[in-house]
């Protein structure tokens, strides 16, 4: 079955959506453009990660580094930390707002997925959450539709250390938007179990909370996702957290799928039964697995696995292989 990438715009089944950094597999992500090309293409979310700046605001960018997405090295040679790297949070909101996004580039200065967007021309920029918000909210009142909020909390602790909340901040601007109860239309997604349980606890945040799952040697946080990665860990997590993000390969025992054995992880079923939504990340169809089709991951996430939603690069391909399986 061949997927096609046309735009369909009425959303097809319960199986949740999730804009990946808006259409990132289209337009340069988290720019307002990929934010509204993704509300066309009808997800069930569009997803924000949150960064500060210097002077305050929040901007939202997939990393507290800037020289992957934009031209910041050019434009600011001089403001490199001792790391080789650019940091958001080391500049205003004017003079973010004076770079242009790119496509991402690897350290090499090499486009990571080589065909999407190739353009220079058209000027796209860094946004505030602000500007998102505004955004999707004035798009879902003017068509009718209720696209919700998927929002990233970046990298808590380091900006605790640099002296800035970022969490309290982001609940300060949901709770201006009436994001901030249990009933409101998002998530606040979060790769730091400490600060998923301080939003909880501390702050006060009554709407919904994902735990985002990573690769201990990724160092995204000083969680051990290897021990939450287990029934009592799943256990652990539903006390705070609605629901899991997980990668793609924590779902399935890898080596039996090599032998061609479909094997879903153990903790998979503590965490439906604990009541987790469960929202992995990232199925992109430039990018798939080697010897997988993209027919077979979303037959997984909708059969065997029965997960309730994925991330993913480009809506169309997985709303078109919902509507054509029936799902």
């Amino acid at each position: 079955m061949a997927l096609s990438t046309a735009l369909i715009t009425s959303q097809a089944s319960a199986f949740d959506i999730i804009a990946h950094r808006g259409a990132s597999g289209y337009l340069p992500e988290h720019t307002l453009e990929a934010a509204t090309l993704a509300f066309a293409q009808q997800p069930d979310f569009i997803e924000q990660d949150v960064v500060a700046t210097k002077d305050g605001e929040l901007v939202v960018l997939h990393d507290i580094h800037l020289d992957t997405v934009t031209d910041v090295a050019a434009k600011f040679p001089d403001r490199v930390r001792d790391d080789g790297r650019w940091y958001a949070l080391d500049f205003t909101l004017a003079e973010l707002r004076t770079l242009q996004v790119k496509e991402r580039s690897d350290t090499d200065g090499k486009q990571v997925f080589a065909n999407r967007y190739h353009g220079s021309k058209a000027l796209f920029t860094v946004a505030t959450l602000d500007e998102h918000i505004e955004l999707i909210s004035e798009l879902n009142r003017e068509f009718n539709s209720n696209i919700g909020f998927y929002t990233e909390i970046k990298s808590p602790a380091w900006h605790k250390k640099e002296g800035v909340d970022i969490s309290q901040r982001l609940l300060d601007t949901l709770a201006r938007y009436n994001l901030n109860g249990e009933n409101a239309n998002i998530y606040v997604q979060c790769f730091d179990f400490a600060e998923v349980k301080r939003l909880r606890n501390e702050l006060g945040f009554k709407g919904k909370i994902v735990l985002l799952l990573a690769d201990n040697s990724w160092g995204e946080s000083a969680t051990d996702y290897q021990t939450l990665l287990t029934e009592q860990g799943m256990q652990d997590i539903a006390k705070y957290a609605d629901g899991i993000g997980p990668w793609l390969p924590q779902l399935l025992d890898m080596k039996a799928l090599q032998q061609g054995k479909i094997v879903p992880s153990p903790w998979l079923a503590t965490a439906k039964k604990e009541g987790l939504v469960i929202h992995p990340y990232t199925f992109r169809i430039d990018a798939l697995p080697t010897g997988m089709t993209a027919e077979q991951i979303i037959g997984l996430l909708t059969g065997p696995l029965a997960v309730d939603g994925v991330f993913t690069d480009q809506i169309p391909p997985v709303k078109n292989f919902l509507l054509q399986s029936g799902k």
